[in-house]
């Protein structure tokens, strides 16, 4: 980390504790986030719909796809872009690195 880095980060778990081609939720300072692994690279989201109450670590993942569980909405786990209805906001995704084989999340 540069001394020009003022965000934190934080260490939310082991490489080896994420599913693979799956997603769970995690809590990481008082926020319910989904942690999703995706062909050996971790992303992570925001878990609450921004359509409805619905928690995506509910929904299905293909691919790089998370599908609500409540009206079959669509976002981009990699850019959090809502991809169609009844979705029009889009998701805040979060920053990822690996570190000594431990999952660092930049929160902002």
């Amino acid at each position: 980390m540069n001394h020009t880095d003022t965000q934190e980060w934080v260490d939310i778990g082991s490489v080896d504790d994420v599913p693979d081609n799956d997603v769970f939720p995690v809590m990481v300072n008082g926020r319910e986030l989904a942690l999703y692994g995706v062909n050996g690279q971790v992303y992570v989201t925001d878990n609450l719909c921004t359509h409805g109450a619905a928690k995506l670590s509910d929904g299905f993942l293909e691919g790089h796809e998370i599908e609500c569980p409540f009206h079959q909405g669509r976002f981009d786990i990699c850019t959090g872009k809502a991809l169609c209805e009844p979705l029009s906001d889009d998701l805040k995704t979060y920053t990822v690195r690996i570190e000594n084989m431990r999952v660092m999340l930049r929160l902002d």
